[in-house]
């Protein structure tokens, strides 16, 4: 990467005890690795088991790292819009806390943003069930469907943009839509989006939340608020996408 490239990781995190120190040390070799001047933000949300304390510990030993801690919890979308609104750097990479991705995969994949406004990732195996497998077949066809968006995975938890894209937008999903609505606004502005395979690793340790009825609830419900609400506006034309 060149020098000037400077980045900001943001990791939502929620109970993530176990996940959180190799975390933050694999974007910190990754950092150091691309040779760039990097920052990262990590966002406690009202988290229960500890992990925002040991957050806040391993920000003492390490100037790199923020921590910005909500006092009640706000999903994954509040989470990523305080993120988001507290990096600093030219371009945000956002990926979850709990260790989807190989730290060599995510420094190998960095560069590969090129000439692109974002870089988006989409998963080369799903070692899952066949609940959450279905799940996200559906999702991806009805957000296709809805909104034209052509992208492989829209919630895999690798994305990476030039901050200006999110300082041209004011997201308002709080829970899982955030990452349709990111898309979707950044593909209605006209900025060219690239995807990236990767190998999607299973989590190790702590719970996932992401395909529970509550989570699928709320990400029905924003869509369709998100969908009127674009309904009512004057059309764009989106162009220039790859």
């Amino acid at each position: 990467m060149e020098p000037q490239f400077s980045l900001s990781f943001v990791f939502p995190m929620y109970n993530e005890m176990d996940n959180i120190e190799a975390c933050v040390k694999g974007a910190m070799q990754v950092g150091e690795q691309l040779g760039i001047d990097y920052e990262i933000v990590v966002v406690d949300d009202a988290s229960t088991d500890g992990c925002g304390a040991l957050a806040d510990k391993l920000a003492e030993a390490y100037p790199v790292l923020k921590v910005l801690h909500h006092p009640v919890n706000r999903k994954l979308g509040g989470a990523l819009k305080t993120g988001f609104a507290n990096a600093a750097k030219q371009y945000i990479l956002y990926m979850d806390s709990d260790l989807p991705l190989d730290f060599a995969e995510v420094c190998a994949a960095i560069p590969q943003i090129g000439t692109a406004d974002m870089l988006i990732g989409y998963r080369k195996t799903r070692d899952e069930s066949f609940r959450r497998k279905f799940i996200s077949k559906v999702y991806n066809r009805v957000i296709r469907l809805l909104f034209g968006l052509k992208v492989r995975d829209v919630n895999f938890s690798f994305k990476l943009f030039k901050r200006e894209i999110f300082q041209q937008m004011v997201l308002q999903s709080e829970g899982s839509f955030i990452d349709a609505e990111l898309l979707i606004e950044t593909y209605r502005k006209g900025y060219v989006i690239r995807e990236v395979g990767l190998n999607y690793q299973p989590r190790i340790a702590g719970v996932s939340t992401l395909a529970s009825n509550a989570v699928i609830k709320k990400i029905l419900a924003e869509m369709w608020e998100y969908y009127w609400r674009q309904k009512s506006l004057p059309q764009q034309v989106p162009s220039l996408r790859a």
